[in-house]
């Protein structure tokens, strides 16, 4: 289990319903963003663990940015969505795994039991 997971989510209730849950599965800290500039800062100033990125942010801002950082910095991510699939993803996003809103538990258990296993992106691809 990630010890700090970041939530990238702009709805206060959904946020809040997610770190209650994932500190329940024992993660030792969550810290929450409502924007991709205050989740830049807060991986800037202590990088998490493990991060879930709302695609779909108020004002029609996008996670984007924040995938990269993270992807820069090799830490695991998953993207939630309340829009299923029909969000399209930059193609070197595209193959990173996606949950549901509303996130059945054992499906965010799942991802966070999975942390560890970032994938190696290959700019060469």
């Amino acid at each position: 289990m990630p010890r700090d997971v970041l939530i990238v989510e702009d709805d206060p209730i959904i946020a809040l319903d997610f770190e209650d849950t994932i500190l329940r599965f024992g993660a030792k800290t969550v810290r929450t963003a409502a924007s991709p500039r205050r989740a830049l800062e807060l991986i800037a100033a202590q990088p998490p663990d493990f991060a879930l990125l709302d695609l779909a942010l108020v004002n029609g801002e996008t996670p984007f940015a924040i995938a990269e950082r993270l992807d820069a910095l090799r830490i695991a991510y998953v993207f939630v969505t309340g829009y299923g699939s029909d969000v399209s993803l930059p193609s070197p996003l595209a193959g990173m795994p996606r949950l549901s809103k509303p996130c059945p538990a054992d499906a965010l258990l799942a991802a966070l039991r999975r942390w560890r296993c970032k994938p190696t992106v290959d700019a060469g691809e």
